[in-house]
């Protein structure tokens, strides 16, 4: 079992810069996948950026690409998503999420709100 929790939301202007970070307790961190996803108001939760265990890959959405960086550090059992150049359609609340093979473990979220 994986217990994560996001911190490092909050409200931000257009063009400013945030940092999320999810912490991991529990299980063998270096085993998962880490991912950041994100839920507007009315839309689906959709994928933002994941990195692999072993840190050789990583992988952001269009819409964000450039503008957010994901990274993560297996001695600190910490996941990071860098954001900057932040827009109003940026404003989400942001899961971590946690996968391995059949195991999947989500956060509880930290709420994003940019203002235009």
């Amino acid at each position: 079992q994986v217990q994560l929790v996001e911190s490092g939301g909050g409200l931000v202007q257009t063009g400013g810069s945030l940092r999320l970070s999810c912490a991991a307790a529990g299980g063998s961190f270096s085993l998962y996948n880490m991912a950041w996803h994100r839920q507007a108001p009315g839309k689906e939760r959709e994928l933002v950026a994941r990195i692999t265990r072993n840190i050789d890959n990583t992988y952001s959405t269009d819409s964000v690409e450039g503008r957010f960086t994901i990274s993560r550090d297996n001695a600190k059992r910490t996941v990071y998503l860098q954001m900057s150049g932040l827009k109003p359609e940026d404003t989400a609340i942001y899961y971590c999420n946690a996968r391995f093979h059949s195991l999947n473990y989500w956060g509880q979220g930290t709420q994003v709100t940019v203002s235009s």
